[in-house]
């Protein structure tokens, strides 16, 4: 099965991020939209794991949400993967320090033997809308750069398996709540 651990924003957050990512959608046709279904924070991606590691992850990442706190977030602005001048992911990001929370889930399956692909910088974000070749995103960049959302409350994470084919979905398997009091 094919999982990630994450972050899922309420629904307030999206109707915010909807209402200043959306009406811009139609002067921007490179840009294929992510569907609001598939919306969330990715703190770590362990792709393809099987069933029974799968199984022995779950108290590993019930140990890890325990020791981060519950944390007030918010979206704010937007930028792009790689760069915006040759974009290929438009995203809004998290002005927060999530960085301890996503390397503590990616140990969780690190001691289980998931390969999590190779490192990259965590920068914590939701993806609004990818494209296919480069795009110069910077007009679209620059007129988002003052979007400040209403703060949200992170209070769990999710394991989530992705079902890929013609109909893709997600499904949370799990979710564990982060601490009230952030025991570290």
């Amino acid at each position: 099965m094919r999982l990630f651990v994450a972050l899922l924003p309420p629904e307030t957050a999206f109707d915010e991020v909807e209402a200043a990512f959306g009406p811009r959608r139609d002067d921007w046709p490179a840009l294929r939209w992510t569907p609001r279904e598939f919306w969330h924070v990715t703190l770590a991606f362990y792709g393809e794991v099987d069933d029974r590691v799968a199984a022995r992850l779950l108290p590993r990442l019930q140990r890890a949400a325990a020791r981060h706190p519950r944390r007030e977030l918010s979206f704010a602005g937007a930028g792009t993967f790689p760069r915006p001048a040759a974009a290929r992911t438009l995203w809004t990001g998290i002005h927060a320090d999530l960085q301890r929370l996503s390397d503590s889930c990616l140990a969780a399956g690190h001691h289980e033997g998931v390969g999590t692909g190779k490192h990259q910088r965590f920068h914590p974000h939701l993806t609004v809308a990818r494209a296919r070749s480069p795009v110069d995103l910077r007009p679209l960049v620059g007129e988002l750069e003052t979007y400040e959302g209403t703060p949200w409350v992170a209070g769990e994470i999710h394991l989530v398996q992705s079902h890929l084919g013609a109909k893709m979905r997600y499904e949370t398997l799990h979710s564990w709540p982060l601490s009230p009091t952030g025991q570290n």
